[in-house]
Formats: structure tokens, C-alpha cells, sequence
């Protein structure tokens, strides 16, 4: 059974956190959880991240341990939401310059640079939240044959449009930020713009398809 922690962040906040393993019955959970709490009179903002959830206040609550047994309630209560979702498709360079990583993550996963690109463009992936960048997507749905830790050490710079791995998640850098995952390939669709409306292109529940493309391509 998956285990729960409930806790204080601060004195204004309030975590859900669930153990792993993530799975798409969880996060839809929490997605439906988060509906639920935004309309709660005192709840200034609802956060949902991937296995957890925060709650902050409007105000200090009176009674910490009374505030978390409410959101353990809530938890217990909540049911499932299924937000509408598209499926995008993703064009991406992989390797060379564009995936400066995907030799060292063949060599971890004992695959072939060709078998890391066919595994991971055949599978369908789905956001499971937005977080660390505007726009920055972590997708669920990575072939555990692809689970491959970080970079030991991160890089300085990862160029916007990077298709990494991380552990058992693959995502997409929207911005040029420091970054610790390993980079297989490099995309030249937007994921943020600010001119855009809405400025993000994806949002949680949409499914991902990466289609493989040559150079000049994309």
C-alpha cells in the first residue's frame, strides 16, 4: 500500500505527499483533489506536483494538526479527474550535438543508440504536471528499459528545447537553465511563449507522442 505523509511547510502550508511508485491513478487523484480544495473558503492556492499536493492558507491556521487531518480527509474523499486533454506531437533531433547524452544512456540501459530512440518515440507519454520552468512538462509513461539516473554533474547551461532523462521520468527543457538530466535530443517547437495564449503548450492530463526527425528537419 502506497504510504502518505501529511505535514506542515512552513506555517502557512500544507503537504500531501505520496510514496512512490507515481502512477497516472494517483495523479489523476490529486488533479481531482486539487479542483476540490480551490474552491475551499481559507485556501489561497493549490499546488499538485507529481505524487503530491500543497495547500496554502490564507491565514496561520489555529490548529496545525486539525488542518492536516482536514486534508487527509479531503484525500480519503476525493475522487478521480479526468481533465481534457490533446495529444501533441513532438518532433526531435536525437543525438549528436542535439543529445549530447544518448551514447551514455545507451550505454547504462545496455541498448543500442538506435533501440534508445525507437523506445522511447514508441511510447505515449502523459503530462503529469508543470513545474520547475514555465512550460517545463514531466511525463509519465518512460520505458523502464530507459530509467537512467542524472548526471552526476550538471550542466552549467542545457539549451532550450532538450529532451532529457531523468531517472524514470523524460521531459522537456522550454527554457535554457542549468539542468542535471541526460540530454538524448533536442526539439525546436516552443513549449513557452510569453506572446502566446495560453503561453504554455502543455498541460497536465495532454498526451505526448516524440516523433524522430533528421537534422533541419524540426
Amino acid at each position: 500500500m502506497q504510504q502518505i505523509r501529511y505535514y506542515m511547510l512552513g506555517e502557512q502550508a500544507l503537504v500531501m505527499e505520496l510514496s512512490p511508485p507515481v502512477s497516472l491513478e494517483s495523479q489523476q487523484k490529486i488533479w481531482g483533489m486539487a479542483r476540490q480544495l480551490e474552491k475551499e473558503q481559507g485556501v489561497r492556492q493549490v499546488i499538485p506536483g507529481m505524487n503530491n499536493l500543497t495547500v496554502i492558507l490564507q491565514a496561520i491556521p489555529a490548529d496545525s494538526r486539525a488542518a492536516l487531518a482536514g486534508l487527509r480527509e479531503q484525500w480519503e474523499n476525493s475522487s478521480a479527474a479526468i481533465p481534457e486533454s490533446r495529444t501533441v506531437t513532438i518532433p526531435v533531433i536525437y543525438g549528436g550535438a542535439a543529445g549530447p547524452d544518448l551514447a551514455e544512456v545507451a550505454r547504462h540501459c545496455q541498448l543500442s543508440p538506435s533501440q534508445v530512440i525507437e523506445r522511447h518515440s514508441a511510447a505515449l507519454y502523459t503530462v503529469y504536471f508543470i513545474g520547475f520552468q514555465p512550460g517545463f512538462p514531466y511525463l509519465g509513461g518512460l520505458d523502464v528499459s530507459l530509467h537512467c539516473p542524472r548526471r552526476a554533474e550538471p550542466r552549467v547551461s542545457v539549451p532550450a528545447g532538450s529532451v532529457g532523462i531523468g531517472g524514470s521520468q523524460t521531459g522537456i527543457y522550454p527554457l535554457p537553465t542549468p539542468g542535471g538530466w541526460q540530454l538524448i535530443g533536442q526539439s525546436t517547437l516552443s513549449l513557452f511563449s510569453a506572446q502566446r495564449t495560453p503561453p504554455v503548450l502543455l498541460a497536465p492530463g495532454d498526451t505526448v507522442r516524440f516523433v524522430p526527425q533528421k537534422e533541419g528537419q524540426c
